[in-house]
């Protein structure tokens, strides 16, 4: 019996049971569930929540997910329970409230030096341009940077609306190619390539490592010999300049 087959047939056996025991089987078949999702919210925050208790506010929102899931709807589980893990935490994080006004202030102010910087020179511009619109030395911004790291929680949503953390492997879908599609694909390679040169080279190595090597944020610090907080600093830089020159293809590109 194969593990899907075993998930199957214990959901078959709660819904028609509703059996505690056989509840408590279904969360230990998606504990790894929680692990991914907990994963990929910590690039943001590793230097201020740790992975463990990520885990654990996850572990509620997969309850949760078990208690109101309807198996005969056909809705595949896996990516229902993973907004409802990302909720969990994202909304334990809210009520911890532990950004203060100041960070907030600060990542207000990078993102319109930022802007600026674009609206002038486009993307090219370097941190040591950031910090001379913000008028501070390099060693000040790079402090800014770090505090304003866990000022990304608000907008992790923007960066995850788009459905399920987890990208299934092992589904293949038959389509028809119609040229527009074609047209449409090579026009967002395109832009893809525009944005990734205007990454520095680390930023661009961080990114690289991180969705298409699917290298875990440790494992990428040791690559780049850097501390995992920087390697935190370095996605969430990339991702918002990306963000910023793909537009509306951001959200496809991270789908």
């Amino acid at each position: 019996m194969t593990l899907i087959d075993n998930k199957e047939r214990l959901w078959i056996e709660y819904t028609n049971t509703k059996s505690s025991e056989i509840r408590e089987k279904i969360i230990v078949e998606y504990i790894s569930l929680v692990k991914i999702v907990a994963g990929r919210l910590g690039i943001y925050l590793a230097s201020y929540v740790e992975y463990e208790d990520l885990v654990s506010y996850g572990i509620f929102g997969l309850i949760d997910a078990i208690d109101k899931f309807d198996y005969n709807k056909g809705i595949k589980f896996e990516t229902y329970a993973s907004l409802r893990i990302r909720g969990a935490i994202l909304d334990q994080i809210r009520k911890m409230d532990w950004i203060p006004r100041s960070v907030r202030q600060k990542q207000k102010s990078i993102d319109a030096a930022i802007k600026k910087l674009e609206s002038e020179q486009g993307p090219s511009f370097s941190d040591e341009d950031v910090a001379n619109e913000l008028g501070i030395t390099i060693e000040e911004y790079n402090n800014w940077q770090g505090q304003t790291n866990i000022n990304n929680v608000s907008s992790l949503e923007d960066y995850m609306e788009q459905g399920s953390d987890i990208k299934s492997k092992d589904v293949s879908v038959t389509r028809t190619i119609e040229p527009e599609s074609v047209a449409m694909d090579n026009s967002l390679r395109e832009s893809i390539s525009y944005a990734m040169n205007s990454l520095t080279e680390n930023e661009r190595k961080v990114v690289l490592l991180y969705y298409y090597e699917e290298l875990t944020l440790r494992e990428i610090s040791k690559v780049l010999e850097v501390s995992e907080s920087r390697v935190s600093q370095l996605h969430s830089k990339a991702l918002k300049k990306m963000k910023n020159i793909l537009g509306d293809d951001f959200r496809i590109m991270m789908g």
